[in-house]
């Protein structure tokens, strides 16, 4: 059977295409940039093109998708008139925006919704409370029907990130130094405990294992990760590692944390050491051994995400403007590093 030029060049395009995905890109709005962005990624090269601005919108710092990705949540980080915005994901990639909703508090900074797309929670990071809202059906959000506030009289909340994990929902709450657990009672989410870090951590972003049994918290402040274990029904602090080289002695805040999809590795983003740390992760007993720290190849690593397939993880750098590329080592977890794009202020990365 004869194959024709133009059916040699179609089949081409098609595994080029159908090896592409989309990478959304989250940013901070001025002069370089204007909203949310779309990236083609290869799965096979690594390589970005393609850049799209589909989603005008002020201060997209941080973005999550429904778990059909059929929608996605932004952030709108605009000091006391800040919100969460809703978008329907259109079959080109465009953005297509539905509604949004005050955040109830100033400068929110992470966005999160529970498996069955019913529920967003933000954390608002200037303002110290976390908004929690139903999502109907056709993805619009609902003004906030909870909003929690960890200021104290004494002491400034900095909620920096929020998770559902079955009927609980666990807060990172920076300013004052604890991961707090929230249970779902009726409708609402009550306090369960706080469960408190080293003062002066700065407890940023967090990973749950699977199962629950494990939760690893990246402290901005301190440079360290800590390792919360269940224990019957609250969590005990086992480990407090270092994110940072050895001989590294000037100034760092961690940003990011991310687990493989095996959960045998574990990732964390160095801003000022301007680097990615890697620890290989004991299954049984949940403890980190640090394997190595490589260079972001910019500057300000503020968020980064490791690809659908696990063999890249990509990387937003904030004050360098870049998108940096490796190669992921299924086997050691260690990475590569395989090519850097300019990109308009990247801040979050989400496939």
């Amino acid at each position: 059977m004869k194959i024709t030029f133009f059916t040699l060049l179609l089949s081409i395009s098609f595994v080029t295409y159908s090896q592409n995905i989309s990478l959304y890109v989250g940013t901070y709005t001025g002069a370089d940039s204007e909203g949310i962005y779309k990236y083609d990624f290869n799965t096979k090269t690594g390589e970005l093109s393609n850049k799209k601005l589909v989603a005008k919108a002020e201060n997209p710092s941080f973005i999550t998708f429904s778990s059909d990705k059929k929608h996605l949540y932004s952030v709108s980080e605009n000091g006391e008139n800040s919100n969460i915005n809703a978008f329907s994901v259109g079959k080109n990639g465009m953005l297509n925006f539905i509604n949004q909703a005050s955040s109830n508090g100033a400068n929110p900074c992470h966005v999160q919704l529970n498996k069955n797309n019913t529920k967003a929670v933000i954390s608002n990071y200037t303002g110290g409370t976390i908004s929690i809202y139903n999502i109907e059906k056709n993805g619009s959000v609902n003004e906030a029907f909870q909003v929690l506030d960890h200021n104290t009289e004494t002491k400034k909340s900095h909620a920096h990130s929020a998770k559902f994990f079955k009927n609980n929902l666990f807060i990172a709450d920076l300013g004052r130094d604890f991961l707090a657990q929230y249970d779902k009672n009726d409708s609402k989410y009550s306090l369960k405990e706080n469960f408190k870090m080293k003062e002066g951590a700065g407890p940023r972003h967090f990973e749950i294992s699977k199962k629950g049994k494990f939760i690893y918290v990246i402290n901005e402040l301190n440079s360290t990760v800590s390792v919360l274990k269940k224990d019957k029904e609250s969590y005990t602090n086992i480990q407090n590692i270092s994110t940072l080289s050895d001989d590294f002695n000037n100034e760092s805040f961690c940003a990011d944390i991310h687990l493989s999809k095996n959960e045998r590795f574990l990732y964390g983003s160095n801003r000022g050491e301007n680097s990615i740390v890697v620890f290989k992760r004991d299954k049984k007993n949940g403890t980190l051994q640090k394997i190595q720290n490589i260079p972001v190849h910019g500057n300000w690593p503020r968020n980064f995400t490791i690809a659908p397939d696990g063999k890249f993880l990509l990387v937003a750098n904030q004050k360098s403007k870049n998108i940096s590329v490796y190669k992921v080592n299924k086997s050691s977890g260690k990475l590569t590093f395989l090519h850097s794009i300019e990109a308009p202020t990247p801040v979050c990365l989400l496939f």
